[in-house]
């Protein structure tokens, strides 16, 4: 355990709504290893990125315990968490509304390094703002150009580095590629892993696209409705699927290949509202192979083989 630089401890956040309480991250549990990349799929409102959000603090869990380094960061005062997050940083998704359109590439990524006094001299400034530039494939004579000028890739190259401006551990990668294009995804994906090679960088990927997340990451949770379902080495899960809504989300990667049409698990059934929930599988109303006890208890996370955990009833 000695290398795990994260470990999430049955985190919980709750929202307060007119019709009960929704439960968008439910018991997550997790840890991922120093220079290592965990990345977390499900379909959209699943609570991925929530998840992200609360880990740094940028939403204020409703429980759990979000240990990095072994320091609990929830128990840190604002004070102290604001210096912490120095180590801690996000990519957003957006490219552009991410960015503040009133400021040029040079007072975007100077910023963080101004906010925490960290240069006081101009000229060192400077430098270390083309340093980042040239880190992330961002030409110097950019410097003074404004974000709408550039194009989706340059812009999410300008919010790496501004993620990478405070010279962070971690990084909460909250899909940064859905908003490019195809050929712009394979160029930002491939810095992402250059840069975690050169400085060590540890990375959670946020991602609905299942085959981004298989090139990218080490290991992969899926979640629904605001719990991990399944859990394990990338390639486990792509060989060894246990839950069925793994197996239908993998059945749903389109297969480049002429003459062959793959096997589609087509999920039908009502979706179970995630406001107050009742203790069953969330998935139970949606799944084929659904019996007694997914109506009477919601399943628990358990290690059924070396490092492949699964929330599933007839699993194990």
């Amino acid at each position: 355990m000695s290398d795990v630089i994260l470990e999430v401890k049955n985190l919980k956040k709750y929202f307060q709504t007119p019709k009960g309480t929704l439960h968008a991250v439910d018991d997550v549990s997790f840890s991922i290893e120093k220079g290592k990349t965990l990345g977390i799929v499900g379909e959209s409102g699943c609570g991925k990125s929530t998840t992200g959000r609360c880990i740094l603090r940028l939403l204020e869990p409703t429980a759990g315990e979000i240990l990095f380094e072994g320091e609990d960061l929830r128990k840190l005062k604002l004070g102290k968490m604001r210096r912490k997050r120095r180590e801690l940083q996000m990519i957003f998704q957006d490219p552009f509304s991410s960015l503040d359109p009133r400021k040029t590439v040079n007072q975007i990524i100077s910023e963080p390094i101004k906010a925490n006094r960290l240069m006081r001299s101009k000229y060192d400034l400077e430098n270390r703002v083309l340093e980042i530039m040239e880190t992330v494939g961002l030409a110097e004579r950019l410097i003074n150009v404004y974000p709408h000028e550039l194009d989706g890739g340059r812009r999410q190259r300008i919010g790496i580095a501004r993620a990478l401006a405070m010279s962070p551990k971690f990084i909460v990668c909250d899909e940064p590629v859905s908003a490019l294009d195809v050929s712009i995804q394979a160029q930002i994906l491939n810095l992402l892993k250059d840069l975690q090679e050169q400085m060590g960088l540890t990375y959670i990927f946020i991602t609905h696209d299942l085959s981004v997340v298989n090139y990218f990451a080490d290991d992969i949770a899926v979640m629904y409705l605001g719990q991990m379902v399944e859990k394990a080495p990338a390639a486990e899960l792509f060989d060894n699927p246990l839950h069925p809504y793994t197996k239908a989300l993998l059945s749903a990667i389109p297969i480049p290949e002429i003459g062959r049409k793959p096997q589609r698990i087509l999920l039908k059934g009502e979706i179970t509202s995630p406001i107050d929930p009742k203790d069953e599988c969330r998935f139970g109303r949606r799944c084929n192979c659904a019996f007694e006890p997914c109506g009477k208890c919601s399943p628990k996370l358990k290690e059924v083989s070396p490092g492949h955990f699964v929330a599933c009833h007839s699993c194990g």
